[in-house]
């Protein structure tokens, strides 16, 4: 990417590593509050990461998606519907990962019926797609109606047809009725998935901001004006979904509207930031760290989700790989709370450690 754009990079590798600690602790159970997510309404820094990856999609939205309508609508949409199913195809895979599991020494395949169908990847996939087909047809004006009619109209229908709690909310009726209970998430204690069908719709709002922003800097370019309104945005809508969550709270799990405005809010600031110090003060020394990470985003994200489920698969004993590091290392050294930190911010940098040696070779994985 040309440096004038460097921050964008920059806040997509800062995304990754971020995404990667969080999602690989030593333990959860021993997990510091801050790399949790919120139990059900309210907001951690943890709730901010995934949203931040969507706003990211966006800001690359910004500039590819231009090259491809050049090329002809055919051409478009078969760029566009190609990388939404690979990207959906890939997520679907990863939880299926590894395929197969253990039951009296015996190799059993794990059943398509119980696979989860929705998830991060998947969510990414359809909010790219949903958002380049808004941006083709309706252009930017387009784009920001259908955000404002996507936030209320969600309001509406979790309003209308349920509650805001973890049972009776309508994203888990549909979720059930179309995708069935063995199709969905289980980590709350029953099947509701926080990235069911029905919020997916708001996270669409989130990638186009993130292409709003990005061709907001394209135009006005790296100034303390751009800055400046990008920070004025920010501060508006922060201040809104802060005035929103009292009838609709900010909650991650149910991606509601106030916490689409309350993220693409805190995103304005840090993207205002980063253009300050890296491209108009030109503090770039720090910056090669998160740029490896931003030149393979997908493919070390999937490197480590992927990774981490053989680390958890390969026995080691009685228990995992992964279990006897965390308690025969980083536990043993640092105790479990600081242990459990330690082990994914390894586990990080050994996934930047293979990012390092592609940039180096120039290889850059793209779907």
């Amino acid at each position: 990417m040309n440096n004038r754009y460097l921050s964008i990079d920059v806040m997509r590798g800062l995304t990754v590593t971020l995404m990667i600690i969080v999602n690989t602790p030593g333990d959860w159970g021993t997990t510091f509050a801050p790399l949790l997510h919120a139990q059900w309404h309210g907001f951690t820094p943890t709730d901010l990461v995934f949203p931040t990856f969507m706003f990211v999609v966006g800001n690359a939205m910004s500039f590819s998606l231009e090259k491809y309508a050049a090329k002809g609508s055919a051409e478009f949409f078969k760029k566009v519907f190609k990388r939404t199913v690979l990207i959906f195809l890939l997520g679907f895979l990863m939880y299926w990962f590894p395929f197969f599991h253990f039951e009296n020494g015996n190799m059993v395949f794990n059943s398509l019926a119980d696979t989860r169908i929705m998830g991060v990847l998947q969510r990414i996939a359809l909010g790219y797609c949903f958002a380049s087909l808004i941006l083709f047809y309706g252009k930017e004006k387009g784009a920001v109606w259908f955000s404002v009619v996507a936030l209320l109209g969600y309001w509406m229908i979790m309003y209308s047809f349920g509650d805001y709690s973890l049972e009776g909310n309508a994203g888990i009726r549909l979720d059930k009725f179309i995708l069935g209970a063995n199709h969905m998430y289980h980590g709350e204690g029953i099947a509701f998935d926080p990235e069911g069908i029905l919020s997916t719709l708001p996270a669409i709002v989130n990638v186009l901001a993130g292409y709003l922003a990005g061709k907001f800097i394209r135009r006005k370019g790296n100034s303390f004006e751009a800055i400046g309104t990008l920070m004025v945005y920010g501060a508006f809508l922060v201040f809104t979904a802060l005035a929103w969550d009292v009838v609709f709270p900010i909650n991650k799990k149910l991606w509601t509207s106030s916490f689409v405005l309350y993220t693409v809010g805190i995103n304005l600031f840090i993207l205002s930031i980063l253009i300050f110090i890296v491209d108009i003060r030109q503090k770039k020394h720090w910056t090669y760290f998160f740029e490896v990470f931003g030149r393979n985003t997908l493919f070390i994200y999937l490197l480590s989700e992927v990774g981490i489920i053989l680390l958890y698969v390969i026995p080691a004993g009685d228990v995992s790989v992964a279990r006897w590091a965390f308690e025969n290392i980083f536990r043993a050294t640092a105790g479990p709370y600081v242990g459990s930190l330690l082990f994914a911010v390894s586990w990080m940098l050994l996934c930047w450690g293979v990012g390092y040696i592609l940039d180096r070779k120039k290889i850059y994985i793209k779907v």
